[in-house]
């Protein structure tokens, strides 16, 4: 097993005039068209990226036969691990988008709404296969229970727990639940901060770092990166396992292996063959 730290883009997919396309947003609205999923994948494995997330943002029963397709069509053009998540909620559909070529499924707000899934589905398929998502927020309004953090200007908040694509509050302390879903077989945690979705400030490391100082299982930091050095913080300064970005890669501002080129000259230990 290797130590190396992973570098994954992010492709969020939505059905736009009938195709499924890859889009940006800050803070997970105003999201804008950039383009074919499936080349953004074949693109992403040339320059040396070490898995792929595809986000269906869309969650209906169409998009789901979308993501069906495209994970069909990805596994046909790319070597590399990659993902698929968004409005997956059955050990059925999660076998389905499996059988269609992705090497891990990821859930989220099925999986707070019946935690079983998470148990049943790692026993069908294998806890390495199970991603779950958790979005988090920022809640400065502290409660009784709450694992509460002194934050970068001194305040005080606690992270709670967001569902339905970051629209839903659901008042769960995102800590106590990423814990939960260990116990409960995940093999992996994607851990976005809604916060800092599409900001360019940075992942919030707080979060990131209470998350990964919680559980045993590796996780994703999401959320914010603008630069190889928030990648870089992500892993010296918040213990992430990997590191999730999207728009800097969409927009050619730095490449996979520019990237991981960068963490390397800085003491971290990565993939670059």
């Amino acid at each position: 097993m290797t130590d190396a730290k992973r570098i994954i883009p992010c492709l969020d997919v939505k059905v736009v005039d009938g195709q499924p396309s890859v889009v940006k947003g800050v803070k997970f609205v105003d999201l804008k068209r950039q383009g074919d999923p499936v080349e953004f994948a074949i693109r992403y494995d040339e320059q040396g990226a070490d898995e792929l997330v595809f986000l269906d943002i869309t969650a209906s029963h169409e998009g789901r036969k979308t993501m069906v397709d495209v994970a069909r069509r990805t596994a046909q053009e790319v070597s590399i691990p990659f993902a698929v998540g968004g409005g997956i909620g059955t050990v059925e559909g999660i076998i389905e988008i499996l059988d269609a070529g992705a090497d891990k499924v990821g859930i989220n707000t099925a999986a707070l709404k019946d935690p079983e899934l998470i148990k049943n589905a790692s026993k069908a398929v294998g806890s390495d296969r199970i991603t779950v998502a958790i979005d988090a927020r920022r809640n400065p309004l502290l409660k009784d229970g709450a694992n509460v953090f002194r934050l970068e200007d001194g305040s005080e908040a606690w992270f709670e727990v967001v569902i339905y694509g970051g629209r839903t509050p659901v008042d769960i302390d995102a800590v106590d639940w990423a814990r939960r879903v260990e116990e409960l077989g995940a093999g992996e945690i994607l851990l976005t901060s809604m916060d800092r979705d599409g900001t360019n400030d940075g992942y919030d490391i707080p979060l990131t770092r209470a998350v990964s100082e919680a559980v045993t299982i590796p996780v994703i930091a999401s959320g914010g990166a603008a630069n190889p050095e928030h990648m870089l913080a992500a892993f010296k300064e918040a213990g992430a396992d990997a590191a999730l970005a999207a728009g800097i890669f969409h927009r050619g501002e730095y490449t996979v292996r520019e990237s991981k080129e960068y963490l390397r000259s800085h003491g971290i230990a990565v993939n670059l063959d």
